[in-house]
C-alpha cells in the first residue's frame, strides 16, 4: 500500500460488502468497488449533446481517452451522496444531489492488463446544464478537456456503428490555462469502451427528462 493511498469498501459479484483495499489492490486483485458516475448534457436547441471528458495522459486507466463528464471513486464509508463532490473538484460545478437524474446502477468490469483489472459498481446519473463549456473550471490533473458528442453520435458509439470520424467540439486549456475553444477528430477508439447497456442506461434518462419537459 502507498502512503496515503485511497481506501475502497469493496464488494464480492452481488455486491455483498467484503471489506476494505487500497486502490492500487483493488485494480490490483480486480476486486469489486463503487464509483459514481454523472453524464452532463447540453441541451441546446435541436443539438443536443453529452460531455465528455478527456482523461489526463496519467491515469491508470485509460490515459487521454474521452470518458464520462465526471467520475470518480466512492471512499471507503462513503454513500452515493457524496459523489457529488466530484462535479465539484473535476468540473468546478456545484450541484445539490437533488438536481441529478438517477440513470440506476451497474457492474462494469475492464481487464486493461494481467496486471490492472477494474471491476466498479456504476452509480450513474444525469445533469442537464446549459451553461458555455467555457464557464466550467476543469481539475488539472485529472481532466484535460471538454467536448460535446451529440446524441446521435452518442448512440451510434453505444450501438457500435460509429464508424466513420466526427468532428467535435470543446475546450481545453490554453498554454495560460485558460479554457479556449478547440476542435477535434475523433473514432471510436477515442472513446473509453463502455457496453451498449450501460449507455442505454443514460439514453434512456435523458428520454425520460425529455418526456418530462413536453
Amino acid at each position: 500500500m502507498l502512503p496515503n493511498e485511497e481506501i475502497f469498501d469493496v464488494f464480492d459479484e452481488r455486491m455483498n460488502p467484503a471489506g476494505q483495499a487500497s486502490r492500487s489492490e483493488v485494480h490490483a486483485r480486480g476486486l469489486w468497488h463503487q464509483t459514481f458516475h454523472c453524464w452532463i448534457v447540453d441541451p441546446a436547441d435541436g443539438d443536443a449533446a453529452l460531455l465528455f471528458q478527456e482523461r489526463h495522459p496519467g491515469k491508470d486507466t485509460f490515459p487521454s481517452l474521452l470518458d464520462t463528464s465526471c467520475a470518480g471513486h466512492l471512499l471507503s464509508g462513503e454513500e452515493v451522496e457524496d459523489g457529488i463532490r466530484e462535479l465539484e473538484e473535476e468540473l468546478g460545478l456545484s450541484v445539490p444531489f437533488e438536481a441529478l437524474v438517477p440513470c440506476g446502477l451497474f457492474a462494469e468490469e475492464d481487464i486493461i492488463s494481467e496486471a490492472c483489472i477494474d471491476r466498479e459498481f456504476c452509480h450513474m446519473f444525469v445533469y442537464v446544464s446549459p451553461q458555455p463549456l467555457t464557464g466550467y473550471r476543469l481539475q488539472p490533473e485529472e481532466v484535460t478537456g471538454l467536448y460535446r458528442v451529440p446524441l446521435e453520435h452518442v448512440r451510434k458509439l453505444a450501438q457500435g456503428t460509429l464508424s466513420e470520424p466526427i468532428r467535435i467540439v470543446g475546450v481545453a486549456p490554453d498554454e495560460n490555462g485558460v479554457l479556449a475553444p478547440v476542435e477535434r477528430t475523433v473514432r471510436a477508439a477515442d472513446f473509453v469502451p463502455h457496453p451498449e447497456a450501460y449507455y442505454e442506461l443514460v439514453l434512456k434518462a435523458i428520454d425520460r427528462i425529455g418526456k418530462s419537459a413536453s
